[in-house]
């Protein structure tokens, strides 16, 4: 299947989702509490089916499921994506038992996963996380976790978390294990942070949190890769995010300057406005190409994979951006009115350009790529 188009059942599919977007789970977003997880519309995803589609799907049916939800409904396509990344490992690297115990809740939409791997002096560079799993001298082939994780969506209210810990004395990227952490054990805490998101946002706090052998992703000191895994399926899927949110705002924006007259006409017969929106739908198109080129690639097996993702997420991303300041701009003083879509879209378009590998991030791997 070429990249560059969709085939039939892939657009009414994709037409079928963003109206669900706007009309079942857009009014139960509007209910929720903003910095809170918004369990109704969790279940609902669930109830949908969208949830069970995270699992198994390929890369490029995942881009356009979260670009399709973002264009009607934000919270829902982050409030997917969420469960998605907490519960990747589990699907890629769990065990039969973990998979059985957490895979079927996760779909449902009746348990809520957090991804944990940044920590307050290991944002960007996660090999340098600090989180100690120390072994217990109680417990054979057991840890006592002791340390903090920041910045880590749907914290603290989650029900389990993917958690990297630092289980050998090794430096960088060797010695670090992925543990299956649920809610509610001994020394687990957290709080949440107050941060320019509609989703909650915390920190995990871990003092002698115990875990067992039987609480391990994959192999013991093979967590990075676990992490790198996740992050591999999941970054070109941030950039259809993008795409989406770009696309709802290029499409207010066609309707508005459609619409408002000024200087004697509608805005898109003055010249400087319309060549503005055309360089906004350019770019738009052109993100969506390299999402689904680099979900397409990822589907194949590229040996490219981590360069195609870190090209569609970092050029999706500054797109996105891009395209909704513009669409801020030729809608003027009404767009920064609060629960105008635009309002919300600012708002929302900043994020992605930092988590999951800040834009910075992204070029330095398309860099060692090139180079080696």
């Amino acid at each position: 299947m070429s990249v560059f188009s969709l085939d039939p059942v892939q657009a009414a599919r994709c037409e079928e989702v963003r109206a669900l977007a706007a009309e079942r789970l857009g009014p139960l977003a509007e209910r929720g509490v903003p910095g809170r997880v918004n369990r109704p519309l969790v279940a609902e995803l669930g109830s949908l089916g969208l949830l069970g589609q995270v699992f198994g799907a390929s890369a490029l049916d995942l881009c356009l499921l979260r670009e399709s939800l973002a264009h009607g409904c934000t919270e829902a396509e982050t409030a997917l994506a969420l469960q998605g990344l907490g519960a990747a490992a589990v699907a890629q690297a769990g065990t039969a038992r973990q998979r059985e115990e957490w895979l079927p809740e996760v779909a449902a939409g009746r348990a809520v996963a957090a991804f944990a791997l940044s920590e307050p002096g290991a944002g960007s560079d996660a090999a340098a996380l600090a989180l100690a799993a120390r072994p217990d001298p109680d417990v054979p082939d057991g840890w006592r976790l002791t340390g903090e994780k920041r910045w880590i969506s749907n914290a603290p209210e989650a029900d389990f978390a993917t958690v990297f810990a630092r289980t050998g004395p090794e430096r960088g990227a060797r010695g670090i294990t992925a543990f299956l952490v649920p809610a509610g054990r001994p020394g687990l805490g957290g709080e949440h942070l107050e941060m320019l998101s509609p989703h909650p946002i915390g920190t995990l706090v871990f003092d002698g949190v115990p875990v067992t052998r039987a609480d391990v992703l994959g192999e013991v000191g093979g967590g990075f890769r676990v992490a790198m895994n996740a992050l591999n399926l999941f970054r070109p899927s941030v950039g259809a995010f993008a795409v989406g949110m770009a696309s709802a705002a290029l499409d207010a924006t066609l309707d508005h300057t459609a619409r408002r007259s000024a200087f004697g006409g509608p805005l898109k017969d003055l010249q400087a406005v319309a060549h503005q929106v055309a360089e906004m739908a350019t770019r738009t198109e052109a993100a969506r190409l390299m999402v689904y080129a680099a979900a397409s690639a990822y589907d194949a097996g590229s040996p490219h994979v981590p360069r195609t993702s870190a090209m569609a997420k970092l050029f999706a991303t500054e797109t996105a951006q891009y395209v909704v300041d513009a669409a801020v701009q030729l809608h003027g003083a009404r767009a920064l009115q609060r629960g105008h879509l635009l309002e919300h879209l600012y708002r929302e378009v900043r994020a992605p350009r930092i988590y999951e590998g800040a834009s910075e991030v992204q070029r330095a791997v398309i860099a060692k790529e090139l180079y080696a």
